[in-house]
């Protein structure tokens, strides 16, 4: 396959869809058909991270979006999005919004609410 050909966007989209589940550098690669020194060397160029960061700032990503849009207790939020315990969302949580989770929530829905309820400008 040449350089230029070499992409790993069917991978992340595969991995995206398995976040709920461990997912090592090995089965990366082995979905994308490299080694994982290929995958590693070539996947923070496309993403600007490597691939175990990416991995975890997709999960987070995730376990915002349930704590949005879910009544999902925090718990079943950590497991859904691959982060195994409330105690593990919690810390990267804190660490990337500075907001554990109950507050996450809260204020998510604070800001939906003021939303819905803004006059619409023109």
């Amino acid at each position: 396959m040449a350089d230029d050909a070499f992409s790993l966007t069917r991978t992340r989209a595969w991995a995206l869809e398995r976040l709920d589940r461990p997912l090592s550098l090995a089965e990366l690669a082995g979905h994308a058909h490299t080694s994982v020194r290929t995958l590693t060397r070539r996947f923070q160029p496309e993403t600007g991270r490597t691939p175990l960061q990416r991995l975890l700032e997709q999960r987070v990503d995730r376990a915002w979006e349930l704590l949005e849009l879910t009544d999902l207790p925090v718990d079943q939020v950590a497991e859904r999005c691959g982060l195994g315990s409330a105690d593990s969302l919690r810390q990267h949580l804190v660490r990337r919004v500075r907001l554990p989770p109950t507050a996450y929530r809260r204020d998510a829905r604070r800001r939906k609410e003021a939303r819905a309820g803004a006059e619409p400008r023109l």
